[in-house]
């Protein structure tokens, strides 16, 4: 995820000689500088202090460690920080508030949740400012994190239910491409070909969905026509409890977020 971000950054326009990587291992450190030309990439293992180095004379410091461990490293670099930097978390569960009391006093913060699709410049990227955070820069984090993706600016309180969407969406759609193969083998397709057909149709639908004020209920009907092979299998999934079973799915993956931040917290 990281890295999609710092590619996004690069294709964006930000220059690459602006940009530090902190890693843990050299050969990782060597990989980024190799893949992403230009950029300073320094290893943990021959560099101790890099993300203080990092973090020193840095507009903005993105955190992208694992959640367990944002508050150390947000504590580790608090003392490099400019009162004006902005520290980006993109750690799931960690609450603004956890953030802000393991940075000085005032820091500009924001958290963000991207999703994996950032990879290809396609993410869903969200901001909520923290206490100290002016509008220019959330704008200014907003800019940075557009060519990743759509970004959307959405209140903390929602940060759980948009990562049961968004964050776990992925899994969502790669588990319906799992079914609808396995279907096709139930009904005599071989598993390679059933595979690469539900690929690329949930592929090709989500391309279609891409598009500027696509309607997802509107599309579905121009594909269903009346009493015919695919009215069939919505009834199907409607008389089956399809949609509340997803809501379900999303709500549980909403619970689980708010506990995982109480863990940390």
């Amino acid at each position: 995820m990281n890295e999609a971000i710092l590619g996004g950054l690069i294709a964006g326009g930000t220059d690459p000689a602006d940009i530090v990587a902190t890693v843990r291992r050299a050969e990782r450190a060597d990989q980024l500088a190799k893949r992403h030309h230009g950029i300073t990439a320094i290893a943990g293992a021959e560099e101790p202090d890099n993300n203080r180095q990092a973090a020193t004379g840095s507009g903005v410091v993105i955190l992208g460690v694992k959640p367990v461990g944002i508050a150390d490293l947000a504590r580790e670099i608090g003392g490099s920080l400019a009162p004006d930097t902005i520290v980006i978390s993109v750690a799931a569960a960690v609450s603004l508030e956890q953030l802000e009391a393991a940075l000085p006093a005032g820091q500009p913060v924001i958290r963000s949740m991207p999703n994996t699709p950032a990879q290809l410049g396609r993410g869903v990227i969200s901001v909520s400012a923290g206490t100290h955070c002016s509008p220019a820069q959330l704008q200014l984090a907003k800019d940075l994190l557009a060519s990743a993706g759509t970004v959307v600016e959405i209140p903390e309180d929602q940060v759980d239910a948009l990562s049961a969407i968004s964050g776990s969406g992925p899994a969502y759609a790669f588990y319906l491409v799992e079914a609808m193969a396995d279907a096709g083998v139930e009904l005599g397709l071989d598993r390679e070909l059933s595979l690469l057909i539900a690929r690329e149709t949930v592929a090709g639908a989500g391309f279609m969905l891409a598009e500027a004020g696509a309607d997802p209920t509107a599309l579905r009907k121009s594909v269903t026509s009346p009493n015919g092979t695919t009215e069939r299998a919505i009834a199907t999934f409607d008389a089956r409890g399809l949609p509340s079973i997803i809501a379900d799915g999303a709500r549980a993956a909403a619970e689980r977020a708010a506990e995982i931040t109480k863990q940390l917290g």
